[in-house]
């Protein structure tokens, strides 16, 4: 299949398809407007739409996404896809973006670097979009179909039962049961750990040691140098673990690190981090010096309940 033209900004690639394309492109199916900062970013993000089955209603390129959005009078999806610096124009888009996703005027999928992670956390926050990090083919399409099925939209991507990215889409929806069906559990527990709890720690906490916490975490990687990491696969344990360590240690602990310590894709790890974050498991705090940065820290119950879950396991290996 043709890639199609090289982009050109302010110009829809639809009007410059061969005819050929032409039932591809001029479909019943959805639009999906692009906002990428490169020609290559476009290209990807272009793979991506046509890979799904959807149709392209322009690409544009960051600056002029908004007032792009603005006479879009319908539009199943943006995508933005991003391979340079975090500036201005970007972060005014995301704000938009965040307001029209929470009035389910369209749904959003940011794609970009590792680098960028900090600041498009910041950025983005607790709003539904999807934000994908250093992701392959089959995980964008996933995520592109998943996003508009979290939208209430019955669209499918082309015969994706028979296409290669149909088991990543299915390990996908697999990866946002498990995080639901694991957080359903944490809000119904003994500890209603899912409640936010606005008071400081409680003095009758356990002290542990931050040797302790940092023994079972070597443990745990410990296991890969004998087993695939795929089978011990505990981002939200993962997470935990480094935010007790951390808390102990007085260390304040920035997304991308976080990211790392879950073990697992950046894009699974952000999941997991906004999901448990949601619940009120976890607390985002703002880095006062930095504005494109947060941190994260341990909810006052959830640090409550690891601490006791420590002292009544004793020496007990917590793997």
């Amino acid at each position: 299949m043709m890639l199609g033209p090289v982009f050109q900004p302010g110009v829809c690639p639809m009007d410059v398809q061969s005819s050929s394309h032409e039932q591809l492109l001029y479909n019943d199916l959805p639009p999906v407007l692009i906002a990428a900062d490169s020609p290559m970013a476009h290209e990807r993000a272009r793979r991506t739409i046509l890979a799904s089955g959807l149709r392209m209603a322009e690409a544009v390129e960051i600056e002029s996404a908004p007032a792009r959005i603005a006479r879009q009078a319908t539009a199943s999806a943006l995508w933005i896809e991003v391979d340079g610096e975090f500036g201005d124009p970007l972060s005014g888009l995301l704000d938009k973006v965040c307001t029209d996703v929470g009035h389910r005027r369209y749904s959003a999928i940011v794609s970009a670097p590792a680098s960028l992670i900090d600041p498009l956390s910041a950025k983005i926050g607790g709003a539904d979009v999807e934000l994908l990090i250093d992701a392959d083919d089959s995980e964008r399409t996933a995520a592109l179909a998943l996003a508009l099925a979290r939208r209430g939209d019955s669209y499918a991507v082309n015969d994706v039962a028979s296409d290669k990215s149909a088991v990543r889409l299915r390990q996908l929806s697999d990866e946002v049961s498990r995080i639901a069906a694991t957080l359903a559990r944490l809000s119904t527990g003994p500890t209603q750990a899912s409640q936010p709890v606005e008071a400081p720690k409680g003095d009758d906490a356990p002290a542990i040691s931050a040797e302790a916490v940092r023994a079972v975490i070597r443990a745990r990687r410990l296991r890969s140098r004998y087993f695939s990491e795929e089978l011990f696969a505990d981002p939200a344990w993962d997470m935990l673990l480094d935010l007790l360590q951390a808390e102990i240690a007085h260390l304040r602990v920035p997304v991308s690190s976080l990211c790392i310590a879950a073990a697992v894709p950046a894009t699974t790890a952000l999941r997991w981090l906004k999901a448990m974050t949601s619940e009120g498991l976890f607390v985002r705090r703002a880095d006062p010096h930095d504005g494109r940065r947060v941190f994260v820290e341990l909810a006052p119950q959830t640090s409550q309940t690891l601490r006791r879950y420590f002292a009544e396991a004793g020496q007990v290996a917590v793997i």
